[in-house]
């Protein structure tokens, strides 16, 4: 199982249009792309960044079904923002893969 991580420095003035729009369009629209099977979105509490720091997760069943998401959606979806969001957030994103998390619990 895949893991892609996108952590996002939101700037504080936009920051509750910005949540709002994340949770009722753009991760929606994610999912909506079929290539990933779950999501978690969490709100960093000790960043040491300005602004306020999220990271949203989406789980992929396979490296191909991301492979997938990253050639035919990511590009659109990423540049398919509001306005008002630019030059008002950083972002960076990770690709992990699970390693036997059942011998941990």
């Amino acid at each position: 199982m895949i893991l892609y991580n996108v952590t996002i420095i939101i700037d504080e003035s936009i920051h509750e249009r910005w949540l709002n729009w994340m949770q009722n369009v753009h991760i929606g629209q994610v999912m909506n792309t079929g290539c990933f099977a779950s999501n978690r979105m969490l709100k960093v509490l000790d960043s040491p960044n300005e602004g306020i720091t999220y990271c949203v997760q989406y789980v992929s069943d396979s490296i191909e079904k991301y492979n997938e998401y990253k050639h035919q959606y990511s590009a659109a979806l990423q540049a398919d923002f509001p306005e008002e969001f630019s030059n008002k957030f950083v972002s960076f994103r990770t690709l992990m893969e699970f390693i036997d998390a059942d011998e941990f619990y």
